[in-house]
């Protein structure tokens, strides 16, 4: 009886790879056609979608990259800090900790928003509206649909910006500059438009669902989109460290919480 010969295990990758004299990227050589040559932001969607982004498509993801990069002192902020306090010989656990805190309230957003247009999108069907009258109708539905099930509609409120976020308009604006204002972003605006009828009480567009919507016109994703936040917010965390280490104020935040803690024995109500 014979056996054939066991096959070495092949691992595919159209990403990098490298050999003694050269690393190739995406097909590029990296030291000759890349480095010097095209910026991170561009790198970084150019990674995910292995396509080579257009102008357009690159400032649209760099307005999306810097609108999420830092928001002051946030709880994921917070927690880099702290982090850094109590491991100074650890940046990579203090920007770790930073990033394991963007969830469902922070930076999380960005992907519920999208995911929730997406799912709309899909619910629809085709053709998408031509209109405002359209969409509004097609904001309405699924504005509705959440509110039946109990949920809430990804994108809506701010706890700072209650009127609007600044962030909103600059990013309509430049979708709309660079021919980029699809489906995604439209539906969200309709949503912005009738939720008052529905809800009963009008709420902004927040920054970090029309990120969301954004990413999603690009083509990205949905189950990405919380990556790209992060991706983003690990430059502003990156900053929050430097400031610590130049103005640092995460032994103020410790002590601060320490001294105004409360012992309340076991049993008491």
């Amino acid at each position: 009886m014979t056996t054939e010969p066991t096959r070495p295990p092949a691992y595919p990758t159209s990403l990098g790879t490298s050999d003694a004299a050269t690393i190739t990227l995406l097909g590029q050589d990296l030291a000759a056609d890349l480095m010097g040559q095209i910026g991170f932001g561009e790198l970084a969607l150019w990674l995910v979608t292995q396509t080579r982004p257009s102008p357009s498509q690159v400032r649209v993801f760099e307005a999306v990259l810097v609108a999420l990069a830092d928001h002051g002192f946030t709880p994921t902020a917070i927690a880099a800090r702290l982090t850094y306090l109590s491991a100074p010989d650890s940046v990579q656990g203090a920007l770790a900790a930073g990033l394991l805190g963007g969830g469902s309230r922070f930076l999380g957003v960005t992907e519920d928003a999208g995911r929730f247009l997406a799912d709309a999108l899909a619910e629809a069907g085709t053709p998408l509206p031509s209109d405002n009258a359209g969409w509004d109708a097609l904001a309405v539905a699924a504005v509705t649909r959440a509110q039946d099930e109990g949920r809430f509609v990804p994108g809506l409120g701010h706890p700072i910006h209650k009127v609007t976020d600044p962030r909103t308009p600059a990013l309509l604006r430049i979708a709309e500059e660079e021919g980029l204002r699809g489906p995604h972003l439209r539906l969200f605006e309709a949503i912005g438009r009738v939720h008052p009828r529905v809800l009963g009480r009008t709420l902004p567009l927040n920054g970090a669902g029309t990120c969301g919507a954004a990413l999603a016109d690009l083509g990205l994703p949905v189950s990405l989109l919380r990556g790209f936040a992060l991706l983003a917010r690990a430059a502003g965390l990156l900053g929050q460290l430097a400031e610590e280490q130049r103005r640092p104020v995460a032994m103020d935040v410790y002590l601060a919480v320490d001294r105004s803690a409360t012992y309340i024995p076991p049993g008491t109500t």
